[in-house]
């Protein structure tokens, strides 16, 4: 029954009052948004192992909405997908695909591309002349087998099958290769500017096609008007850089980073902008997104303003109203249409064809730069990525009437599925080493003192996900600053979280290089965040060499970045953040900060090629203690010793920071009550209360309440080590307090030192168990783990050191009394 769409009202007075919300436009589209987001999330969790970009669960999220298959069934797709509701969804799904749009040209700096390779160019030209030409081959068989196709003029019809066929999606391509950590490696690189390329190439072409669309009026006044189309077209780009790109740089200029906060008006005005510059080009003739994304182009690029426009905009159009345009075209997306044998052939004849054009133009091309086969195959895969602006095109060749239905339908699937096949096929054909360098490196702190090299450097890596990480690990790394061994460098790794913001991957471009983060001196405008502001500000006071970087990853894959450059920087060692921060000191109350972040530490502790430390912050460093020359104590460091290779290198640490001026170091080793290690196993405390297994017989379980592991080693050999590094501690460091604790309760007597106030870092062992050992903090060990809980009353801060070892040693319990 047809709708009156004039009789079509906003809201409903209820269903108190007999009216159903769904006949009324509003409810309606908030059931159809929440539908929309439910199922394209879903199908989103579901393809994440498979690596697929967000646009593929949308796309597909539309197609099972739509007549495909749920709209088989007449009375839902009349109730919640009603025709006289498409215009409604697709209006606000064009608001969010005109700011996405925007957002594009935002991320895409044209001085980057001027200054591309001439492979880059060579390799885009490639890729959009072969597929322009095979796309308009694939034209002229549509065109005679699908009825209804030979009804649009020539023109445009080749146009919109070339451009369909020879596009690349330039933010689906940048996605999947953040993903694949691809982005910056020259294969990434090349990648992306012959896409910035080639998405300027398909808006050009595009602009074309809609303005010989437009000009099909009839008569002799074709050619005119799409003439006047063009030139008009012309003049307002003319316009936005010659007038308005000057004028936005003024406004830039006003939002610097020194100044707190941007004046919303400009943001406004600029929002506003969007607006009017997509009218303007629908008022020309062209379609509106040309418009937003000229004027996103005329936005000067890496400044202040330019990153809180896509902060204030990004996650709400991408993450609310994009869904919504993807969803549309699947919902207009009929594979009914598609049917018989000749119907699906032509659907394997676009596809392969598609492919074949992309793939074998720029890898012929790729091949005369003289890039590898393995790259240039993979470069053409890349650049086969269609999804968002290949939607994009198609959706207005639909709404201009120049694809119907099943033209629509073969080019969607068409653009699925090549979209679909990326990421697999790069992860098969091309896949660079990304695990930990094989480059010969000291792995422990105790290796330092055994060289003969004076100048043999102390190199630490400290990683950063959170500013108030940064006083702590400044004071610590302060703390090791020895005056009389090996010269310290330190480099600092800010971990960011990569996410589906754009601009997360405008970041990535910019801060990462071949494949990995990349370390470089402080520059003056380089060092705008927080973060390096102040390391940059401790390497001129301190005297420390520093290197800055800030490492983009998933979060599955973090750990690789850390190990990579520990690898490859030679690091001896690893300063990690606990993922629990305690907000005020001895109050007991703790934050977790993501329970991700444990799960990088663990995975770091487990691949590390050096040793690792995890620093539990209890507020190390935050207070305001400035020594004077006379010796006033600003730090006062405690180091507990069972003995045992976590236990060694947490004394050849402690003895590093005696020597530093400032700092008090007291030696804390607990042995049993002759003295002596038993029967020459480690003394170590169980994670929990453990009952004595049957294979125990050197001692009795009386207590289950003190329970302490023993760690099965060479015993003799440990022993002597243990004896040998506690002779050398005290023999290096005179002026260390040394005390000897009995360890009739080992419990007791740890929690006696974390609770005494005495201390502001307590320095551990770690200790490895089996699994069924190992303390609800896996990253802490047993006695870290006490040290952290906050049910006891820690006040101090603790750091957790794990020697690196090729295989962690087997252990056993025994309660003690």
């Amino acid at each position: 029954m047809p709708v009156n769409i004039t009789s079509i009202k906003t809201s409903s007075n209820g269903a108190w009052q007999g009216d159903n919300p769904l006949d009324y436009a509003f409810p309606l589209l908030i059931v159809q948004t929440v539908l929309i987001l439910v199922v394209s999330r879903f199908l989103a969790f579901c393809f994440k192992p498979l690596r697929q970009p967000k646009v593929i669960a949308e796309i597909v999220g539309g197609i099972l909405l739509g007549p495909s298959a749920f709209g088989k069934n007449k009375k839902y797709l009349h109730r919640i997908f009603p025709a006289w509701s498409a215009p409604i969804l697709e209006s606000v799904a064009s608001i969010g695909l005109l700011f996405f749009l925007f957002l594009v040209g935002l991320e895409l700096n044209l001085s980057s591309i001027r200054r591309g390779s001439k492979r880059a160019v060579g390799i885009a030209l490639a890729g959009i002349s072969l597929p322009f030409i095979c796309g308009i081959g694939i034209a002229f068989v549509l065109r005679k087998t699908i009825d209804g196709a030979d009804k649009v003029g020539y023109g445009q019809f080749l146009v919109f099958m070339g451009v369909a066929l020879s596009i690349t999606a330039f933010p689906v391509l940048a996605r999947i290769l953040a993903e694949l950590k691809l982005l910056t490696t020259q294969l990434g690189e090349i990648a992306m500017a012959a896409a910035a390329l080639n998405d300027v190439a398909a808006w050009i072409l595009l602009a074309l096609a809609v303005a010989l669309a437009d000009g099909n009026t009839g008569g002799h006044k074709n050619a005119l008007v799409s003439v006047w189309v063009l030139l008009s077209g012309a003049a307002f780009v003319a316009f936005m850089f010659v007038i308005m790109r000057p004028a936005m740089k003024w406004v830039a200029r006003r939002c610097a980073p020194q100044q707190d906060a941007v004046d919303e008006a400009y943001i406004c005005l600029t929002l506003a902008g969007v607006l009017v510059s997509g009218f303007v080009t629908d008022l020309i003739g062209i379609h509106s997104i040309f418009g937003a994304f000229v004027f996103g182009l005329a936005i000067p690029k890496g400044g202040n303003f330019a990153r809180i426009l896509i902060e204030r905009i990004e996650d709400f159009v991408a993450g609310l109203l994009l869904p919504l345009y993807f969803a549309a075209s699947g919902l207009k997306t009929d594979v009914a249409k598609i049917r018989g044998a000749e119907a699906w052939g032509l659907l394997a004849l676009v596809i392969s064809t598609a492919c074949a054009g992309k793939i074998l133009g720029t890898f012929a091309v790729a091949m005369m730069f003289m890039i590898p086969v393995r790259e240039s195959l993979t470069l053409g895969v890349l650049m086969n990525t269609k999804g968002l602006v290949e939607l994009i095109v198609l959706n207005i060749g639909k709404e201009k009437k120049v694809l119907n239905d099943e033209t629509f339908a073969i080019l969607v699937l068409m653009a699925l599925f090549t979209t679909f096949i990326t990421t697999p096929t790069v992860m098969t054909i091309y896949r660079p080493a990304r695990g930990i360098s094989t480059r010969t490196h000291r792995k422990k702190l105790c290796d330092l003192t055994t060289t003969d090299d004076s100048k043999d450097e102390l190199r630490i890596l400290a990683c950063v996900h959170d500013p108030r990480n940064v006083p702590s690990i400044i004071a610590l790394i302060e703390s090791t600053r020895s005056t009389k061994n090996s010269i310290l460098k330190l480099f600092v790794m800010n971990l960011v979280k990569l996410t589906e913001r754009s601009s997360s991957i405008v970041m990535v471009h910019r801060v990462r290089r071949n494949g990995f983060p990349f370390f470089n001196r402080f520059r003056r405008g380089e060092c705008h965040d927080r973060v390096a502001e102040a390391f940059q500000g401790y390497s001129q006071l301190g005297r420390v060499m520093v290197r800055p970087t800030t490492a983009i990853s998933a979060m599955s894959t973090m750990h690789e970045d850390i190990c990579h450059v520990a690898g490859d920087k030679r690091i001896t060692m690893i300063i990690l953040p606990f993922h629990v921060r305690w907000r005020d000191e001895g109050d007991g109350l703790a934050e977790n900060v993501s329970q991700s972040w444990r799960e990088v530490n663990q995975r770091v502790l487990k691949d590390a090629p050096c040793s690792v430390a995890v620093l539990v912050d209890r507020g190390f460093g935050t207070e305001t203690q400035n020594p004077g020359p006379n010796s006033s104590v600003a730090h006062r460091v405690c180091i507990i010793f069972f003995g045992g290779p976590d236990d060694r290198e947490a004394l050849e640490l402690g003895g590093r920071i005696a020597e530093h001026p400032a700092v008090k170091v007291t030696l804390i080793r607990f042995v049993e009550k002759d003295g002596k290690e038993s029967k020459g196993e480690m003394l170590r405390l169980s994670p929990a209360q453990t009952q004595c297994s049957d294979q125990i017989s050197q001692t009795q379980c009386s207590d289950q309440t003190n329970s302490f592991s023993t760690a099965k080693m060479n015993c003799e050999k440990e022993r002597k080590l243990d004896e040998t590094a506690v002779a050398e501690f005290r023999r290096k460091c005179g002026g260390v307090d040394y005390k000897e604790e009995v360890a009739s309760n080992v419990i007791e007597g740890v929690l006696t030192i974390g609770q005494s106030r005495d201390y502001d870092l307590i320095v551990v062992g770690k200790g490895r168990f089996p699994s069924n050992m190992v303390a609800e903090d896996a990253e802490l060990g047993p006695i870290g783990d006490i040290l952290t809980s906050s049910a006891h009353g820690i006040v101090s801060s603790v750091l957790v050191i794990q020697q690196h070892a090729e295989e962690a040693p087997e252990s056993k319990v025994c309660s003690r009394v």
